[in-house]
């Protein structure tokens, strides 16, 4: 998400200000704000240090073990599934951008949002529902066998718990992060360079292909990075699916062979090739510039599709909306229709509330730390500070799983040593004061999103004008009680807005929460995952469907602001 945002936020006009270097803003006596952020962010960096730190300690028969027998799987099960996804992403994400931001068919103003929808789905909600819809006594095939007076063994029928099928079901809930990105990027090319391209002779096809294209590659290839982060940190979909990949590893190592080191350091590897990637995206485009010409706000040329032409085009944006939102919410509402009594029950009420706590809470915490952050960044933005603040939001490029082992151990190492400490003087056992409670499960959930609040919180207060904090200043009030009476009350929109993004996250989160919760303690997510591992499916359509409905909250968000953004373009224009 905060890729998004960042782009979001580039996409409205801000007035420059030249007072952003004020006296005010450098003033020596706020270098106490960074002392402070590091104070606050080094804590969230610990999880990822301690994981990085097991490369160091032994472990070779337990890695000999796992090179004989099942590393080489986790290596090629991962890698196929990234390149599958990413492959499917690009098509379906920057295909569906440009048809609906270049191009007029009957729907295609309706698909600009629309479109939006499977990001409000996690890949295993996916993943149950249609094991559910395909599977042998599923309506999909009992229907061809009624049809064909087929019967067991006479057809072949393809099965989607595999590798193409995870390919599939991440394919569709991740390619609104390259179709909202490239659409963004799409709306703010300068149409003198796109009207250049139609004077030249460029059909549409063309003028996509060597114009809009290389204009748009670092917002897709950002999307692609971001795809791919959230490819490899999957949990739910290929564990279902008996997919093995370095994240379903990691659980096995830990919990099955009671390999913590071994874990940890399968947890290094998969931080060490997500880091790589986060590098190699940065590298590529590191002697590239991409520079807009002028009138960039009037209104793109759009080509008027009619025919077969604009049937394709609705087809292929329909497409991934039918498939990846609107039939796997439909069997949900039916299964959850048809099995009132045993899936809205009071079991189900206590989930709910249980993933609501967590999710409120990590949301509070995430928005005031992320203000805190943000306001010493704009306050002295030292190399410390801006250190820090970068450091503090590693956490989104990382996967859940590999968070919570790095929150685990030294976790575990502190219970050990307050007891150890409080049996020598006092002959108090104090057991875990930490590990396997809802604090640590709150801590890591900061840690993994902290950064999504950071960003959205850095956007809105960067549209603040410097001079105001000169005027606070003037009139008595200290940094703090500028922040309180003056940018809070202005900040309410963005501040909201990362208060719903960390909530939808939490609510979505599934692998963190399975290796960190207290026991019965379950979330939505975690019960949707137990069930959906029983075979009790029709089950799982209550707390699925609710995250389902939870997720949609920021998808109408986003849709909203990239329509008021194109409204404003049009109207300075």
């Amino acid at each position: 998400m905060k890729n998004l945002l960042k782009n979001l936020s580039r996409s409205q006009p801000i007035t420059p200000d030249t007072t952003k270097q004020s006296s005010i803003l450098r003033h020596p006596s706020l270098s106490w704000w960074t002392i402070f952020v590091i104070a606050l962010t080094l804590p969230i960096a610990i999880p990822i240090f301690s994981v990085l730190s097991s490369i160091f300690f032994d472990s070779s028969s337990t890695w000999k073990h796992l090179a004989n027998t099942v590393l080489l799987n986790y290596i090629t099960n991962s890698f196929c599934l990234l390149i599958g996804v990413g492959c499917g992403v690009l098509v379906i994400g920057t295909g569906c951008a440009w048809l609906v931001t270049m191009c007029r068919f009957p729907g295609s103003r309706w698909f600009e949002w629309a479109l939006l929808l499977p990001l409000a789905a996690p890949a295993y909600v996916l993943a149950y529902t249609y094991t559910d819809f395909l599977e042998f006594s599923g309506p999909v095939q009992s229907t061809l066998r009624d049809i064909f007076h087929w019967s067991y063994g006479e057809y072949w029928f393809p099965n989607v718990r595999s590798l193409p099928g995870a390919i599939l079901m991440l394919t569709l809930v991740l390619y609104p992060y390259v179709y909202l990105l490239a659409r963004v990027a799409f709306l703010e090319q300068s149409t003198c360079t796109l009207e250049a391209s139609r004077i030249l002779g460029c059909n549409p096809w063309r003028s996509f292909i060597t114009v809009a294209l290389p204009m748009a590659r670092p917002a897709i290839v950002a999307g692609l990075a971001l795809v791919s982060m959230e490819t490899l940190g999957d949990y739910g979909t290929v564990q279902f699916f008996g997919v093995d990949t370095f994240t379903t590893g990691i659980y096995r190592t830990w919990f099955g062979l009671g390999e913590r080191v071994a874990a940890n350091q399968l947890a290094a590897m998969l931080l060490l090739f997500v880091l790589g990637l986060i590098l190699l995206e940065q590298w590529s485009r590191r002697r590239n510039r991409y520079y807009q010409s002028g009138s960039r706000y009037r209104q793109l040329p759009s080509y008027q599709l009619q025919g077969m032409r604009a049937i394709l085009s609705g087809i292929a944006c329909f497409l991934p909306l039918f498939f990846g939102f609107l039939l796997p919410a439909g069997i949900l509402v039916k299964m959850m229709v048809d099995n009132l009594e045993t899936t809205l029950n009071d079991r189900f009420w206590t989930f709910a509330t249980n993933s609501l706590i967590l999710a409120s809470i990590t949301a509070i915490l995430a928005v005031i730390i992320a203000l805190i952050i943000a306001y010493s960044l704009r306050l002295y933005p030292q190399i410390g500070t801006i250190f820090s603040a970068r450091l503090a939001a590693m956490g989104y490029a990382i996967p859940g799983s590999v968070i919570a082992v790095g929150t685990l151990v030294p976790m575990g190492k502190f219970d050990n040593l307050i007891d150890r400490w409080m049996q020598a003087n006092f002959g108090i056992s104090t057991g875990l004061l930490l590990s396997g409670t809802i604090a640590a499960l709150i801590f890591t959930y900061l840690v993994r999103f902290l950064a999504v609040s950071l960003n959205a919180v850095e956007s809105s207060l960067g549209k603040i004008k410097p001079s105001l904090d000169d005027a606070a200043r003037s009139l008595g009030c200290n940094p703090i009680s500028t922040l309180i009476k003056i940018h809070t009350p202005m900040m309410t929109g963005g501040l909201l807005t990362a208060m719903m993004l960390v909530f939808v996250d939490v609510m979505k989160e599934l692998p963190a929460t399975m290796i960190i919760r207290p026991f019965n303690f379950d979330t939505l997510a975690v019960r949707t995952y137990q069930l959906a591992s029983d075979e009790r499916l029709a089950e799982a359509s209550a707390p699925a469907l609710a995250i389902v409905l939870v997720g949609m909250l920021p998808v109408i968000l986003l849709s909203w602001k990239i329509a008021r953004s194109r409204h404003n373009q049009d109207v300075n224009g």
